[in-house]
């Protein structure tokens, strides 16, 4: 995919990655000052929504065009049960940031729509015509645009349709904000895309928005590719995959004869600690490159046999997206809950075991198990080689696959564990993981384990395509972008 981008406002930088140049804009503090040169036009910007996002953006927001005439006003539904938390942020009736969603809507010049993904498709037919001619509208996640297009919808031409898009959750997203306030350039990386400019300034108040939410590097991509590499991302290694992954080698490791607590911590803690530090830090080949021989054979082996079962999943996932089931599927999930609400997973024994064992957690005890990695990094490079099939650029798949994984979501899976993690994130995210998990977990088990345990021949040249891959480079690069400090869990 190949991209480029002007800015009047904020300098961008040439990145090579694996032969293609991209583009980044670094962000940082002391940028703040160029924001309201950057947001021109822009008098109010309308926050709506109150979920994941919402409270992070509109506080980042707030703070950043702090002392500037740009007002962020939160718009929420009548009866809201978020009315209180809002107040509590700072965003009231009484001092003028805090309104009725559809009013807001139509008094801001630019509109983050930030509402659940099944409730934007089910209000989106009224939310569009109350934008005014030459409002920008923008979003931080595609779904939108992708439903819209099973229905044939399209956005009105009269606005521009923007996208920043952070590569974590919006806790993250605020508690890296605060962390720079010491730290300048700590934050989120976020992407950003430009579906329509009707007035030529749609690329500053994209670059504007993302720096002013703190991310310290902003890459483009496209409002489509977004949403199809998001909602493949969050089935995939994100979560949905992990999850399987970790219940499978749970059960693996007990019938070798570990104890419940072993087998976790060989499992589950492995993934979330050393081999998650590993990868972000060294990359994928690092991880492999840190073991001894011995390590090193059982890395080879849970790879070669793990990567052909995960990527089989992982290429129906893609195309269930890109065809629209998967966001139908979402949608019509999202109305069912009135009768059957969604469960939680954090009851199984796995998880209950995963709570004593992070309560009495050390973490330099913590092992990095070389058949656990070898799984892990074959069921991630399987993702980074669908996404680089179907035509994704470099930057995006390395934040995608291994960026958002190592350093936004791993850390609070380490901190609180995966089913947390699942029962805690977007509806959509949540219903992914449900869905997909379980098909990781019964093909590494159907197919990868019994392929080692029969001692079926492994395929070297797929090893060796890994030791030579392109992503290797990339994350190399991609390195030097990672944001000043590591993200800070705690409460």
């Amino acid at each position: 995919m190949s991209l480029n981008f002007d800015s009047k406002v904020f300098k961008k930088e040439a990145l090579n990655l694996a032969g293609t140049q991209e583009y980044v804009v670094r962000g940082g503090r002391d940028l703040f000052h160029l924001l309201p040169k950057a947001l021109e036009g822009i008098r109010q910007i309308g926050v709506i929504g109150w979920g994941s996002q919402g409270p992070a953006q509109a506080q980042n927001l707030r703070d950043s065009l702090g002392g500037t005439p740009i007002k962020v006003k939160v718009g929420l539904r009548p009866g809201s049960k978020s009315v209180e938390a809002a107040e509590a942020a700072g965003f009231t009736e009484a001092n003028g940031t805090l309104g009725e969603m559809y009013s807001v809507i139509g008094e801001s010049d630019l509109v983050l729509l930030l509402i659940a993904d099944a409730a934007l498709a089910d209000t989106f037919k009224d939310i569009l015509p109350r934008l005014k001619p030459g409002a920008t509208l923008g979003l931080s996640h595609g779904f939108l645009l992708g439903y819209m297009k099973t229905l044939g919808a399209k956005f009105p031409e009269n606005v521009n349709v923007i996208a920043v898009c952070p590569k974590g959750m919006g806790p993250s997203v605020r508690r890296l904000y605060e962390q720079g306030k010491e730290v300048n350039g700590a934050g989120i990386n976020a992407s950003f895309a430009i579906e329509q400019d009707v007035n030529g300034k749609a690329t500053d108040y994209a670059l504007a928005w993302s720096i002013a939410l703190g991310a310290p590097s902003t890459f483009q991509t496209t409002v489509e590719k977004e949403y199809l590499s998001d909602i493949f991302g969050e089935r995939g290694i994100l979560l949905g995959a992990v999850h399987g992954i970790v219940e499978s080698l749970y059960r693996r490791y007990l019938d070798l004869g570990m104890s419940e607590e072993d087998a976790f911590l060989h499992a589950s803690e492995s993934i979330t600690g050393p081999i998650s530090k590993g990868i972000s830090r060294n990359g994928l080949l690092g991880v492999y490159e840190g073991l001894d021989e011995a390590g090193r054979t059982e890395f080879r082996q849970a790879y070669c046999a793990s990567y052909h079962p995960a990527a089989d999943i992982l290429l129906e996932i893609y195309e269930e997206v890109a065809n629209g089931n998967e966001l139908r599927s979402v949608v019509t999930a999202v109305k069912r809950h009135s009768r059957y609400p969604m469960g939680k997973i954090d009851g199984t024994r796995t998880w209950k075991v995963g709570e004593k064992v992070r309560a009495r957690r050390v973490e330099s005890q913590i092992p990095l198990n070389p058949f656990t990695a070898g799984v892990y990094c074959a069921v991630m490079m399987a993702q980074i080689d669908i996404l680089a099939e179907k035509g994704h650029s470099w930057s995006e798949i390395a934040n995608e696959s291994v960026i958002e994984a190592v350093d936004s979501l791993n850390p609070y899976i380490h901190f609180r564990g995966i089913a947390y993690m699942i029962d805690n994130c977007s509806t959509t995210a949540r219903l992914g993981a449900r869905k997909w998990a379980p098909r990781f977990d019964y093909n590494l088990t159907q197919q990868a384990y019994v392929a080692i345990d029969t001692h079926e021949p492994l395929d070297k040249g797929l090893f060796e395509r890994f030791l030579t891959h392109s992503v290797h480079p990339v994350l190399e690069a991609c390195a030097a972008l990672r944001p000043s400090v590591d993200i800070s869990i705690v409460g």
